[in-house]
């Protein structure tokens, strides 16, 4: 093999002297928005020359795509959302870039299409995002998401005659979507930034406003701010009377809130008046709902796995009161339907159901099928039916309606398949981490190579951080995988929820180094138990994923074929400098304190590449817009990928154009990227030479 030239990349004379230690960044005007700097524009242009050059030849590209778009190919629904007799939902006819809302009168009533996203941009990149239907079903909010963006603009929709109203909402982010009566609506958002600055700078002063239908913006009401903590996300919540305005503070990324309440039957000067009731940031609270004066939260106060809480703000001094205790499963959610509770718990990285009185028994299990990932359950105290999603690695997601005084469940929206979810064998194991911590670690291949035992290309995924629970669930490119004779990992790795506020600390800030191990150590688990083969071992993550990845490529570059890495943070002593990097100090740490320093700087991906060593082949996957990950973490590392004697497997970057972090992305942008990585994992793991040679 001719070893690969890389397009030059301009290196600088930067450092930064950081407690005594002088840092280089060499390729910090890489930073630079592509946007508006024409020499890094020059530099995304090369860089994608050359991986399409190495991506198009590559012997199974196109029967990936082929397979990847035949998978996607099938009918599927979101939840219906049930408003005034009216029941909205969106569906995707299967290759449809955008999904589409509609509407029915009536549970058996006919759909009515609402919006159509696929016409909104010729790429198919301006996407539906949140929607709410007002309390009775005569008005739509929805947020239009444009190109990858985590800002969203707000409209408003007359559903009777499907006109758009004269509303427009901007500068929206991280925002709850809230109708008050049919009146207005609740959001949160953030000052106008500066030109220049709109997807680059970082976010301060996040406030809660209402918005009266048939106004403009510049008439909204302040309803809730922090200007002497500007720091603070605020957002809003209603209970389903209507009564209460639930407002949840936050700090960072960390699920530690104040929250305080308003009530809506107050009017005149005290319309917005607040009153505290949980203080300090220190624990979560997650809104369950409210009847009258009382309200149920889910939190982790004095409960580390969680417990369903109640309290009464009609009592002279109101007290919280232990509805259902911490079990040994996650309770991960709970909800009021037709006066019945609806817990959602999570056991082993996997779900499970149960319905119980408002006073907290006797509990009645729903039942799961199979090993998978449950969610949904949402309505109102007084509805008779509730609906949920079930989905799994070898079933996409299916609707069912639950009717709550028969018990009897229902398909609502059931997906006709391509191939036979019975081909696939589903096994959870746990394999001990380097510290002896039991990890548990899904695997997916199929039956017929499960029972001959036969070693094959796998593809490990991992996470690991932000209280982030990875679940059962389906993805049309890793069904493509599979049926092209691989198998699929999932590691539950410390750093994530899966486990409770435990399993979350035991794997950020000083113990980060837990998530890394844990991975590494379930890559030596699948060599080791003969699943994979001693060079057929592919990992990919994304986001936080994305410098997992990058840290364990450079920790243990030998036990890798290849990797992806997806939309990583790289620079682990900038990152809190961009958009809302600032927030992730709660699970990376503070670059500005010498202590979190110290742990940042030894695994940070971009400032630890060991040069001399034989790397594994690295595929970086980023956006050119992102605005959450700010993609000059991706630009910078593969730079220094690139500059570093790393052996002859290349390193390339596959930069999309009109994309973000992820939501919102066009199908066919999605089938084209997990195409060409499949491919590359496929030639570097040689799974193409083992489905050549079948054929």
């Amino acid at each position: 093999m001719e070893p690969l030239v890389y397009p030059e990349t301009r290196r600088e004379a930067v450092t930064e002297d950081h407690f005594g230690e002088v840092i280089a960044d060499p390729y910090r005007w890489l930073e630079n928005d592509v946007r508006t700097d024409p020499d890094v524009a020059s530099w995304v242009e090369r860089q994608n020359a050359l991986t399409r050059s190495q991506l198009d030849d590559l012997p199974m590209r196109d029967s990936f795509a082929e397979r990847i778009r035949a998978l996607f190919d099938f009918e599927r629904f979101g939840l219906p959302a049930k408003a005034g007799g009216r029941y909205f939902y969106t569906r995707n006819s299967g290759l449809q870039n955008q999904s589409q809302l509609f509407v029915r009168q009536g549970l058996q009533g006919t759909p009515r299409l609402l919006l159509d996203p696929n016409t909104w941009a010729g790429d198919g990149a301006v996407a539906l995002d949140a929607w709410e239907p007002s309390r009775e079903g005569r008005y739509l909010l929805y947020s239009i998401q444009d190109g990858g963006s985590d800002w969203r603009v707000l409209k408003v929709l007359d559903v009777a005659s499907g006109e758009t109203l004269s509303d427009e909402v901007r500068w929206v982010k991280f925002s709850a979507l809230e109708w008050v009566g049919e009146t207005g609506f609740l959001y949160s958002r953030f000052p106008a930034p500066d030109p220049g600055a709109e997807f680059r700078g970082l976010n301060y002063d996040q406030a809660v406003y209402f918005h009266r239908i048939g106004t403009s913006q510049a008439e909204d009401e302040l309803v809730f701010a922090t200007p002497r903590h500007r720091e603070y996300n605020n957002s809003a919540q209603l209970t389903s009377d209507g009564r209460w305005a639930i407002i949840t503070s936050v700090v960072g990324t960390d699920a530690r809130h104040e929250i305080h309440v308003i009530d809506l039957a107050a009017s005149g000067k005290r319309r917005w008046n607040a009153r505290r009731i949980v203080r300090g940031f220190a624990d979560e609270w997650k809104l369950v709902d409210g009847l009258g004066s009382r309200l149920w939260f889910v939190t982790n106060h004095d409960a580390p796995r969680y417990r369903l809480v109640q309290i009464d703000l009609a009592d002279h001094k109101p007290r919280w009161k232990t509805i259902v205790p911490e079990a040994n499963a996650i309770l991960t959610r709970a909800t009021i339907v037709g006066g019945q509770l609806i817990l959602n718990y999570l056991e082993d990285a996997a779900s499970k159901a149960e319905i119980i009185s408002l006073d907290g028994n006797p509990p009645r299990e729903i039942s799961m099928t199979d090993i998978g990932t449950a969610s949904g359950f949402s309505g109102k105290p007084g509805d008779p039916e509730t609906f949920f999603s079930f989905t799994s690695f070898n079933r996409p997601p299916t609707i069912y309606r639950m009717d709550l005084v028969s018990g009897d469940i229902t398909p609502f929206a059931e997906p006709s398949l391509p191939f036979d979810p019975d081909d696939f064998a589903i096994e959870q194991r746990f394999y001990l981490a380097k510290d002896g911590t039991r990890i548990p670690l899904f695997l997916v291949r199929s039956k017929a190579a499960a029972m001959a035992k036969k070693a094959l290309p796998t593809l490990l995924y991992g996470y690991g951080g932000f209280d982030v629970s990875l679940t059962p669930g389906y993805s049309s490119s890793r069904m493509a995988w599979l049926q092209a004779g691989g198998a699929f990992a999932l590691a539950n790795v410390r750093g994530g929820g899966e486990y409770g506020r435990a399993w979350h600390d035991a794997g950020r800030l000083t113990n980060k180094q837990n998530t890394f191990d844990d991975f590494i150590a379930a890559g030596e688990y699948l060599i080791a138990q003969g699943i994979t083969p001693q060079d057929g071992l592919a990992i990919q993550g994304g986001s936080n994923g994305g410098m997992l990845v990058g840290a364990v490529v450079n920790q243990r570059p030998d036990l890798f074929a290849a990797a992806n890495a997806q939309v990583g943070v790289m620079d682990m002593l900038r990152f809190d400098r961009f958009t809302a990097g600032r927030y992730w100090i709660d699970d990376y740490g503070d670059p500005a304190k010498e202590a979190d320093f110290r742990v940042l700087r030894a695994y940070s991906p971009y400032h630890n590449i060991r040069d001399g060593e034989r790397y594994p082949a690295i595929l970086v996957t980023t956006a050119d817009t992102d605005d959450r990950v700010v993609p000059g973490h991706s630009f910078k590392y593969t730079a220094a990928l690139q500059h570093a004697d790393l052996g002859e497997k290349p390193r390339l970057i596959r930069i999309e154009t009109r994309a973000g972090h992820g939501a919102g992305k066009p199908t066919d942008k999605i089938i084209a990227e997990s195409a060409d990585v499949l491919a590359f994992f496929a030639h570097w793991t040689k799974l193409d030479d083992i489905s050549c040679s079948e054929k």
